[in-house]
């Protein structure tokens, strides 16, 4: 594979409702402003492919992985998906968004494996982070942590949800969790293109993946996802209340209310029902992915 064009690989990933899926919708649409292909890499943690319908058509340049974590029960699969993104699409950048209970540090060794390594010539680690999940300290433990510290990058998102005065503080309690990590702040996912695939002059990357270290076994927290069958004309002050009462991390699905459909972002406390004209396949209109933190952990 000598003189074989290589290109950048990036892993999104951040806690459940951080907003990765709306980062990789912005690089998309910034990648087709100026003509550049990308093949991502979505791992969804739940099996309706909700962000699949909110990335847009989903064409030879996008596959979704279900039924587990890129960052170790499909980590086998991811390689395989790269190499053939790579030999279908040519593309000129690759995004593996992983779900929102991956370990970044675990999913960017697979660009460190051949084939992959043959072709990627830079990779990078960002976690989106919820800034109002900083603010109000909401579930700062576990994967959360584990995540953040992992990261090449800290995308601090939402920065718009809260009081400006607090975003030193938020800063200063990331900065304890990963001394030394870039932090960049946005809202709406809105990072520019060129802070996410930087230069690397002198090749700091590239000579960390020629030795890599030995990831050590890691544990997740267990997670439970089931789905919610919401009927049409639903009320929607009925159905916020439902999905509260689940105690849910994270909610997010497609409904007809009784004021017109909408998509259900849940986080945390934070439930939302937006207006939506996304296109949606008709099996997936009242189908919400709830998911819950269950108590112990499980280690590969």
């Amino acid at each position: 594979m000598t003189g074989e064009r290589k290109i950048p690989g990036l892993v999104v990933s951040g806690f459940l409702g951080s907003g990765k899926t709306t980062l990789v919708r912005h690089l998309l649409a910034q990648a087709q402003a100026t003509g550049v292909r990308v093949a991502v890499v979505s791992n969804e943690f739940g099996e309706l492919g909700i962000d699949q319908a909110l990335l847009g058509d989903g064409s030879e340049a996008y596959v979704e992985l279900e039924g587990g974590c890129v960052c170790c029960k499909l980590s086998d699969e991811l390689l395989e998906t790269l190499q053939m993104l790579k030999e279908q699409v040519q593309p000129d950048r690759v995004i593996v968004e992983t779900s929102g209970v991956a370990l970044p540090f675990e999913t960017q060794l697979n660009f460190w494996r051949m084939p992959v390594s043959a072709w990627i010539d830079d990779d990078m680690a960002l976690v989106v982070v919820d800034a109002v999940r900083v603010h109000e300290r909401d579930g700062l433990e576990g994967t959360f942590t584990d995540q953040v510290s992992s990261a090449d990058l800290l995308v601090l998102n939402k920065t718009d949800q809260v009081p400006a005065e607090a975003l030193p503080a938020i800063e200063a309690w990331l900065a304890a969790e990963a001394p030394d990590t870039p932090i960049v702040r946005c809202s709406y996912g809105r990072v520019a293109e060129e802070v996410l695939f930087p230069p690397d002059p002198d090749g700091l990357r590239a000579r960390r993946r020629a030795a890599p270290p030995d990831a050590p076994p890691h544990t997740h927290e267990h997670f439970h996802t089931e789905e919610l069958r919401v009927e049409d004309g639903v009320d929607p002050d009925a159905l916020e209340d439902r999905i509260r009462a689940l105690g849910a991390l994270r909610a997010k699905g497609f409904v007809r209310t009784s004021q017109g459909p909408r998509l259900v972002q849940g986080v945390g406390r934070r439930l939302e029902l937006a207006q939506t004209d996304v296109p949606v396949a008709d099996d997936m209109w009242g189908r919400v992915v709830v998911i819950r933190r269950d108590a112990g952990h499980h280690s590969h």
